[in-house]
């Protein structure tokens, strides 16, 4: 298990191959389809918003109000990514993304985008959204709540620890994609 503390350095990022196993600790901040599309059509990112050497966490967290007032995440898992797709090398160029955190992955601009500005694709695991959720530590802000409503908002998050997969690296290796060639060409062996 690799440790990794947010924010990154791009060599700390180019090191990284597909496979490695990671746990991820410092601040995240969470982004889906709305915000995606918000910053690709031009719009800026909220003040407090830092993605630079970051990460962006492909994710809806279910957030509650507690006993104090504050917030805490009870559901914390990844939604698809593809849907992404359209908007992600520009994001990650436009603010120097270091990771991306999803599930089933991306496509060939993304990964483009990843090798050339030095990020990576960190897949979380799908219907783990409890057990995620207690790797956030601390709900710092929320950003964009009543633009977007609840799941689009961009949730600024303390993690500790979360674990994750690399695979789609800096060198511009995609599992995802080698999974489907593998399965493309059984199929085909099998017809």
């Amino acid at each position: 298990m690799i440790e990794l503390k947010a924010p990154f350095t791009e060599s700390q990022i180019r090191q990284l191959k597909v496979g490695d196993a990671v746990e991820l600790t410092g601040v995240i901040f969470t982004g889906r389809d709305a915000v995606h599309k918000y910053l690709h059509e031009g719009g800026a990112l909220p003040a407090g918003v830092d993605l630079a050497n970051g990460v962006l966490y492909h994710c809806g967290p279910v957030v509650m109000k507690d006993e104090q007032g504050g917030w805490k995440v009870t559901a914390a898992g990844p939604t698809t990514s593809i849907r992404e797709e359209p908007y992600q090398a520009e994001i990650i160029q436009k603010f120097s993304l270091r990771a991306v955190i999803g599930k089933g992955g991306m496509g060939d601009r993304t990964a483009a985008a990843c090798k050339e500005h030095g990020c990576v694709y960190l897949h979380a695991i799908g219907g783990a959204a409890q057990v995620l959720a207690e790797c956030v530590k601390e709900v710092r802000n929320v950003y964009l709540m009543e633009k977007f409503g609840a799941p689009e908002a961009i949730w600024e998050l303390a993690v500790e620890r979360f674990p994750a997969v690399v695979t789609m690296d800096a060198g511009g290796n995609s599992l995802h994609r080698e999974i489907y060639a593998a399965s493309q060409a059984e199929l085909a062996r099998r017809l």
